[in-house]
């Protein structure tokens, strides 16, 4: 059982993410991206991470699901924010590759925990 959400293998996973899209991308945006694409990506790499924590912390199963699929639906944003900046140039196709199994890892591991919830709420 994890001690605090730290210890979640989804989080570690949105973190991993958070750390390469801050290394591999945001640092090959131009600056005319700084206040647009720079920006939305930036954050919601940072809302996964974000809402698996403040899902933790929450008393009931369900307000912790919710968190969790918002930080899902974070995570597939990364994605839609990858694929333009491939789609502009900005990005090589590898990078973009490393992204996707990235991002089907946190949503793989995110669904896993859910489903966890979900069946320990029905118990």
């Amino acid at each position: 059982m994890a001690t605090n959400f730290e210890d979640l293998d989804c989080w570690k996973a949105c973190y991993d993410l958070e750390l390469y899209v801050k290394k591999e991308i945001l640092t090959n945006l131009p600056k005319t991206e700084r206040f647009e694409l720079y920006s939305q990506l930036l954050r919601a790499a940072r809302s996964g991470t974000a809402n698996i924590a403040e899902g933790w912390g929450r008393y009931h199963y369900k307000e912790n699901i919710k968190f969790l699929l918002n930080a899902r639906g974070s995570v597939a944003e990364v994605l839609v924010h990858g694929i333009e900046a491939k789609d502009c140039n900005y990005i090589s196709e590898e990078v973009l590759k490393s992204l996707r199994e990235r991002v089907e890892s946190c949503l793989r591991l995110t669904n896993g925990y859910i489903k966890y919830l979900r069946n320990r709420n029905s118990e």
